[in-house]
């Protein structure tokens, strides 16, 4: 029997309006003992997984624990991206456990959960084991997350894996929000985010911009 190909996005890719982002704990007592990423790559990634759903639309929660008592406050590089926006503190390490943060999760209503925060084996194996346990979609942008070791990071990525948790990266959740560089209405959000929080790849698109005018989107620009 001959399976047909058909121009169509897979299921399990995620797009911006079928998930619920909760970035947890990005905080500096937190951060202080993450060694298994460098604290200058942990808050860009941070910062390109924020401006991303924010530009995109996406629903997002931020939660933090303890944040006046003892964790200290959300990185200005998330906050910045969501102006405005309330922050779910909790005493709980499992977010799953916290009854503001699962009231806004059902206000929210969408099945699709997508993670990212500190530490990657404490306070996002708790919430990924929990929503899963519940019939939840569960995917964790590893690069976003951090441990005390790289043995605990890969530890919990390994057992939420086992689990049935999809791993992801943050500039593959921005390029996976786009998908297609002929969507002009984000083409320039998304490219102005990766110059800025993109790395190598964003060094790469400013030059190309610069020295000769390239895009991403040229081809679909030429065809019309």
């Amino acid at each position: 029997m001959t399976t047909n190909a058909t121009p169509t996005p897979g299921a399990q890719l995620v797009a911006p309006k079928d998930h619920t982002l909760i970035m947890i704990d990005f905080q500096s007592q937190m951060s202080f003992a993450t060694k298994s990423i460098d604290a200058v790559m942990l808050r860009n990634n941070a910062a390109l997984v924020a401006h991303a759903a924010a530009g995109f639309g996406v629903s997002t929660i931020l939660t933090t624990v303890a944040e006046k008592s003892f964790s200290g406050p959300m990185f200005t590089e998330i906050t910045d991206a969501f102006p405005g926006q309330a922050l779910l503190d909790r005493t709980s390490m499992n977010t799953w456990e916290d009854a503001a943060v699962i009231e806004r999760i059902n206000e929210i209503g969408k099945n699709r959960i997508v993670l990212s925060g500190l530490w990657t084996s404490v306070c996002i194996v708790g919430p990924a084991l929990s929503a899963i346990d519940q019939g939840f979609e569960v995917y964790v942008i590893a690069d976003a997350c951090g441990d005390v070791s790289e043995e605990a990071h890969e530890r919990a990525m390994e057992r939420m894996i086992q689990a049935g948790a999809r791993p992801m990266t943050s500039l593959q959740y921005l390029l996976e929000l786009q998908r297609d560089w002929a969507r002009a209405e984000t083409y320039d959000m998304t490219t102005g985010i990766a110059k800025r929080f993109g790395g190598a790849y964003g060094l790469g698109i400013s030059y190309a911009k610069t020295m000769f005018g390239a895009s991403e989107n040229s081809h679909a620009q030429a065809a019309e």
